[in-house]
């Protein structure tokens, strides 16, 4: 050791010396310095007060503009001449208040930003084109929505072979009934409004939904794409078509808390109940509209008059106007009773004034061709009292309908009729940790006379319902025609099965009627998948109507098993990307395999949206998905599905509906790029205060 530190010593000495050498040089150099300069310190203090005032200079705007987050559209300048040392900074737009550039990073290097500037492209962050920012002075906004919509559906019927079969050595009555189809949908929508949405409704809104649709079927019998069997087995079609298109404006605040009174003209969606059973659909109208007792109690008055559909699309012909009025009333009353239990009133009124039509396809739609045909009118009420909500954990929705009026001339009656027909559905569920567990009851009544003079086969105005696992099923969802004739047994999404054309047809309430049990199960297995499992067992509510159309005896009322299997997958957690897809199946029972035979249906669908229109409730307005195939021959598969967007005229609240998880499944109101949950939702069949998702905004 002793060795050790003698060899040592003379080296830390020598890096002492070499040191303290350094010190005194530095020292001598300072000291120099300072006899120029003055003191160190007074520098370092003058030059933290420099950099604090830079910095503040640049906070204020005072040295350069600085452009607000996400894209504005014009960039925030300071008022002119600023006082010097005042207290307030004066803001000339509140919306566009700017901020630095974060500099904690280099340039384009990834870290952790509070915040970040935008492109006109970009609908993540604020934007201007989707209502973040006024585009014009404070209080006017405008929101554009891009949406690409595409279905591929492959399905096997029960199609009966004609007598230009594609396959003539067949000797089978039923041919070849597989079919697929695939719908494409560019859907855009302007719209321009004036007000605070986040505090009250608009004071002034226009909107223009314009949709482009492109369709393609391929099927295994003639006579389905076209009323000429020449045309062959394919179809591909296009059609536009404007779903939106009005005008509105409140008319005056009814009280401090922004109960109000509003009016819309122009093509609008409509949705009459909770669930869309008897009217969902986008159509020319007016629309006055409100509420009470600070939004607790919500009421429509509305009158339409449809316009004609385009067959293979589903969507509006906008120069193509229907000899049809409807009138629709409605009054719901929020916490009733319960606290989370609202009950609806509900009154519509349809005037069908049908004139001889046949479809783009060249089949007769309207009048049915069945029995006697003979234009005629159909007058109908429907009294109704529906609900939708919970008591306690049971989430609970119900409806039931009385129609009453007369039909001119029933073709399969063959006689003027009085209408006399219900509807009921009832809806419990449960909700358990990630799993909601489903029970329904759909009935509607048949007619057990067909050459009686009272029609009790319950109907609707255009339906769009949102139950018992419609959107996924077999029987309510392909649409299934009556072998032997030119009508369908139940059309596309539909849950009653009535006979008649629904997108261009009329009402027919001479019909079987319907009993439907269905037992569901929703899970939500992963943030980005949900699944959704469907049981339904269908039957016949009466069969006389059947027997009597098909000239057979003894015919069975169970339509059979229905089952279904589906999934909803949103990769990016939002609802900007979604992919959908389903498989379902249907097992005969003995009411079906005597109409039509024994081997097991089934359908399966895929579906891809993006980005998605309205950026927090999974349902669009009615008709902006087309129709699936097209066509009504004989044995086929009656007339194609609707487009299936149910979305409330009125706008409000959501609670996601069981099996709804489709893209047209989701409402158009609000735009898919916009952050602004805007209302016009389903559930609640009245306009709510609107919400928006703007940030750094501030009250006047």
């Amino acid at each position: 050791m002793l060795i050790c530190l003698a060899i040592l010593f003379p080296r830390i000495a020598a890096a002492n010396d070499d040191q303290s050498t350094e010190t005194n040089a530095s020292s001598n150099q300072n000291d120099s310095a300072s006899g120029k300069s003055g003191s160190s310190p007074d520098k370092s203090k003058r030059s933290i007060d420099d950099y604090l005032k830079a910095r503040a200079a640049e906070w204020s705007g005072a040295t350069k503009p600085m452009a607000p987050l996400g894209f504005a559209s014009r960039i925030f300048e300071p008022a002119p001449n600023p006082a010097p040392n005042q207290d307030f900074i004066p803001i000339p737009d509140r919306w566009r208040i700017g901020f630095p550039d974060w500099d904690r990073y280099t340039l384009n290097v990834p870290g952790e930003y509070p915040y970040r500037k935008g492109h006109w492209w970009d609908p993540y962050d604020q934007n201007v084109l989707k209502g973040d920012y006024p585009i014009l002075g404070d209080h006017t906004f405008l929101d554009l929505t891009g949406v690409n919509d595409v279905a591929w559906v492959f399905k096997r019927l029960p199609i009966a072979s004609g007598v230009s079969t594609a396959s003539p050595n067949s000797p089978n009555f039923f041919g070849s009934g597989d079919e697929t189809t695939v719908q494409e949908n560019l859907i855009f929508s302007f719209d321009l409004f004036h007000g605070d949405a986040g505090f009250k409704p608009f004071d002034w809104e226009f909107k223009f939904t314009p949709v482009f649709n492109l369709n393609y079927l391929d099927t295994n019998e003639r006579g389905i794409v076209n009323v000429n069997p020449a045309d062959g087995t394919k179809r591909t079609n296009g059609h536009i078509g404007v779903q939106e298109a009005f005008v509105a404006y409140k008319l005056a605040d009814l009280s401090p808390y922004y109960d109000f009174l509003s009016i819309t003209v122009g093509i609008q969606g409509f949705t009459s109940d909770f669930r869309g059973f008897i009217f969902s659909d986008n159509d020319p109208g007016v629309r006055l509209f409100g509420n009470f007792e600070s939004n607790r109690d919500q009421w429509n008055l509305a009158y339409f008059r449809p316009l004609e559909k385009d067959t293979n699309s589903g969507f509006n012909k906008v120069f193509g106007g229907r000899d049809q009025n409807i009138a629709l009333f409605n009054f719901t009353r929020q916490d009733f009773l319960f606290d989370g239990y609202n009950m609806q009133l509900d009154f519509a009124y349809n005037n069908d004034n049908g004139h001889t039509l046949f479809n783009d396809n060249g089949f007769l739609v309207r009048p049915s061709l069945i029995g006697a045909v003979r234009p005629h009118a159909v007058d109908t009420a429907y009294f109704g009292c529906t609900s939708d909500g919970h008591i306690g954990r049971i989430n609970v929705s119900h409806a039931f309908y009385e129609a009453v009026g007369h039909d001119g001339f029933n073709g399969i009656a063959g006689h003027k009729v009085n209408i006399n027909a219900q509807m009921a559905a009832l809806e419990l569920s449960y909700d358990r940790d990630w799993l909601r567990y489903r029970g329904s009851f759909f009935y509607a009544s048949g007619s057990g006379n067909p050459q009686g003079h009272t029609a009790s086969g319950f109907d609707t105005i255009q339906d769009n319902p949102n139950f018992a696992g419609v959107p996924f099923s077999y029987f309510n969802r392909v649409g299934i025609g009556l072998a032997g004739t030119q009508v369908p047994l139940i059309n596309p999404l539909s849950l009653v099965p009535d006979l008649r054309d629904k997108l261009q047809g009329q009402a027919n309430f001479v019909n079987p009627g319907v009993l439907q049990y269905n037992a569901g199960l929703d899970a939500k297995i992963t943030p980005e998948l949900t699944g959704f499992l469907n049981l339904s067992f269908i039957q016949f509510d009466k069969v006389a109507v059947l027997e009597s159309i098909l000239h057979q005896n003894n015919l069975g009322h169970d339509v059979g098993f229905d089952y279904s299997v589906a999934f909803r997958y949103r990769p990016l957690l939002i609802d900007n990307v979604i992919v959908t897809g389903a498989l379902s199946v249907l097992s005969p029972g003995n009411g079906f395999r005597d109409i039509y035979q024994s081997r097991t249906l089934f359908s399966s669908f895929m579906g891809f949206c993006g980005p998605e229109p309205g950026s927090a409730v999974p349902r669009m307005q009615p008709r902006l998905r087309p129709r699936e195939s097209g066509g009504n021959a004989p044995g086929a598969s009656g007339t194609s599905p609707r487009p299936k967007r149910q979305a409330n005229s009125a706008g409000g609240y959501f609670r996601s509906e069981p099996g709804s998880s489709r893209c047209e499944e989701r409402r158009m109101q609000g735009g898919g790029l916009s952050r602004r949950n805007r209302g016009n939702a389903p559930q609640v069949p009245t306009r709510m205060h609107r919400l928006p998702r703007r940030r750094f905004k501030s009250f006047d």
